[in-house]
């Protein structure tokens, strides 16, 4: 699944390890999401959409 997390995170000025720190999940778990190996929860993916102010389709496309 396509995502523009790292846009998202890079324009906060976020390290992949400070995004994961307020999402409470592991650096290579933001880095797998970054690069397309790895689909977050759906729990998770609301908490990242919530976290940004915006909707999971906004981040997640198929």
């Amino acid at each position: 699944m396509k995502n523009n997390l790292r846009a998202l995170r890079e324009g906060q000025g976020w390290t992949q390890g400070e995004l994961a720190d307020r999402l409470d999940v592991s650096r290579q778990t933001i880095n797998a999401i970054e690069t397309d190996k790895y689909d977050p929860s759906l729990p998770l993916a609301f908490k990242i959409a919530s976290l940004f102010g915006t909707k999971i389709e906004d981040i997640f496309m198929p």
